[in-house]
C-alpha cells in the first residue's frame, strides 16, 4: 500500500517529457519580477507573455489572437464571430432562460486537480472572447508562485466585470465554483456573481449524445484535430515541475491545451447559436433537428417546437416502421407537443407510428398504445379499438401500478361495451 508520502512525490514527479532534460536554473529572476521562478531564459520567451501590473503585484499573461481567416476545424473565426453576433439574442434558449446576452466571455481553468478540494490550487485561468474586428482572443494569467494567486485574480476579475454572459464547458459544476472559493478565500467578491452563465456542456449533451468529452465534441461536430496536445493527467505534474525548478518549458503545452480548449468553447457556443436562431435549415442531421425542437419546446415555442419534430421525422434516414431511436423520440415528442396544441388526431397517428414500429422498446410502446386507448376510449368513442390498445399495453415488463390501471380502464370498457350492447 503506498504512502502519503510516496502519493504526493507521484503526482509532483517531473514529466516524462523533460526528464532527463538539463534544468536551466539560473541566477536571474524572470523579467525582472521578484517573485518570479528563476530560469536562465526568461518567461516572455518562454510562454510569449507579459508581466502586467494589478492592484498588489505583476501578474504574468500571454496573450494570443487568431485571425478571423484562419480556420478551427471546417469553419472559420469570422465566421463563427458572425454567427455569435447574430444569434446572441437567442442565448436565454441555451442558458437555461436567464438572460444571457453579448459580450460572450469564454473562461476554462487548469489546477493542480480535479478533486476542488481546499488543496486545489487554480494556476491557469484563461479568459477569451470575439473582438470587433472578428478575431478570437484568449488570454491567459499565470499564477507563477503560489503566494501570487491574489493578483491574479484581481486582474481575471477585471476581464469578467463586462461580461453579458460567461461561456463554459461544465463550468457551473466545476470551474465557476472552484474559482468563486478562491476569490471567497482572498475575500474578494466573486465578479461572475449574477452573471448569466451559459453551460455549453448542457445543451451540446443534447444535440451531440454521445462522447461529449470537449475534445470529442472538437473532432465529430467542428471537425478539427489536435495534434500533440498534452494529456490532461499530466497537467499538475508539469506545473509542480515548474514551481520546483523555474523551468517553464513543460507550459508550454500546457497554455496551448488551454488556448484550443477555448477556442473549441468558443466554436461550439457560435454553432449551437447558429442552430437556434437559424433553425431547420441550419441543422445537418434529424439528431439535431430533434434537439433543436426540445430546446424550442423547453422555451415555451410550440410553434417551432412541432415543425422541427416534424422535420426530423421526416428526415430520418430509417423506412417508415423501421427502428430508429431518433425517429422514435421525435414521434413521441411531437406527440406530447399536438396533445397540448389540442391538435389530437396528430397525436393519434404519431403514437400509431409508434406503437408499428420494429424493434420499439416496450416502455414507450406502452405509453403509445395508452395514450391510443384513452384517445379512441373518449374522443374516437370505438370502444373495441380502445379494448384493442388497452390490452397491447398490458406486458409482462410493466410495473403493477401499471398494470392495474389498464385492468381498471378494461373493467371499465366492458361496462360501457355491455350497455351498449343492451342499448
Amino acid at each position: 500500500m503506498s504512502t502519503l508520502s510516496d502519493r504526493i512525490r507521484g503526482i509532483v514527479k517531473q514529466p516524462a517529457s523533460v526528464a532527463g532534460a538539463d534544468l536551466c536554473v539560473g541566477p536571474a529572476a524572470a523579467g525582472g519580477h521578484a517573485g518570479a521562478p528563476l530560469h536562465s531564459s526568461p518567461l516572455e520567451t518562454i510562454l510569449g507573455g507579459t508581466w502586467q501590473n494589478g492592484s498588489s503585484a505583476p501578474c504574468f499573461v500571454v496573450e494570443r489572437r487568431f485571425a478571423p481567416s484562419a480556420k478551427h476545424g471546417v469553419d472559420r473565426i469570422g465566421d463563427l464571430a458572425d454567427w455569435l453576433a447574430a444569434g446572441g439574442s437567442d442565448a436565454p434558449l441555451l442558458a437555461g432562460g436567464s438572460p444571457a446576452r453579448a459580450p460572450f466571455v469564454f473562461f476554462d481553468l487548469e489546477t493542480t486537480g480535479l478533486n476542488g478540494g481546499a488543496g486545489t490550487h487554480v494556476f491557469l485561468i484563461g479568459v477569451a472572447r470575439f473582438d470587433d474586428d472578428r478575431a478570437f482572443v484568449t488570454r491567459q494569467f499565470l499564477m507563477t508562485r503560489l503566494a501570487d494567486e491574489r493578483p491574479l485574480l484581481d486582474r481575471v476579475a477585471a476581464e469578467l466585470l463586462d461580461a453579458g454572459a460567461l461561456v463554459s464547458f461544465n463550468g457551473k459544476s466545476f470551474d465557476a465554483p472552484m474559482l468563486e472559493t478562491r476569490y471567497l478565500f482572498h475575500r474578494l467578491e466573486w465578479p461572475g456573481d449574477g452573471v448569466p452563465h451559459v453551460d455549453a456542456l448542457h445543451p451540446a449533451r443534447r444535440f451531440w449524445p454521445g462522447d461529449c468529452s470537449l475534445v470529442a465534441l472538437e473532432r465529430q461536430t467542428l471537425g478539427a484535430r489536435r495534434v500533440g496536445d498534452v494529456p490532461q493527467a499530466q497537467i499538475p505534474a508539469r506545473y509542480f515541475h515548474f514551481l520546483r525548478t523555474g523551468d517553464a518549458r513543460p507550459l508550454a503545452a500546457v497554455l496551448e491545451h488551454n488556448r484550443i480548449d477555448l477556442l473549441t468553447l468558443g466554436a461550439l457556443a457560435a454553432r449551437l447559436l447558429r442552430l437556434v436562431q437559424v433553425g431547420v435549415e441550419a441543422a445537418r442531421d434529424a439528431r439535431e433537428v430533434f434537439a433543436l425542437g426540445t430546446t424550442y419546446a423547453r422555451a415555451g415555442q410550440e410553434a417551432r417546437a412541432r415543425e422541427c419534430f416534424e422535420r426530423a421525422v421526416a428526415r430520418s434516414p430509417a423506412p417508415a416502421g423501421a427502428f430508429d431511436p431518433v425517429r422514435l423520440d421525435s414521434l413521441r415528442a411531437l406527440a406530447l407537443v399536438c396533445r397540448r396544441a389540442r391538435r389530437f388526431d396528430e397525436a393519434a397517428r404519431c403514437w400509431r407510428q409508434i406503437v408499428d414500429a420494429r424493434a420499439c422498446p416496450p416502455a414507450l410502446r406502452r405509453e403509445a398504445a395508452e395514450a391510443l386507448a384513452i384517445h379512441h376510449e373518449h374522443r374516437v368513442r370505438d370502444l373495441d379499438a380502445a379494448k384493442d390498445f388497452a390490452l397491447l399495453s398490458l406486458t409482462d415488463e410493466a410495473r403493477p401500478s401499471w398494470t392495474e390501471a389498464v385492468q381498471h380502464r378494461l373493467a371499465r370498457l366492458e361496462r360501457k361495451m355491455t350497455i351498449g350492447r343492451l342499448l
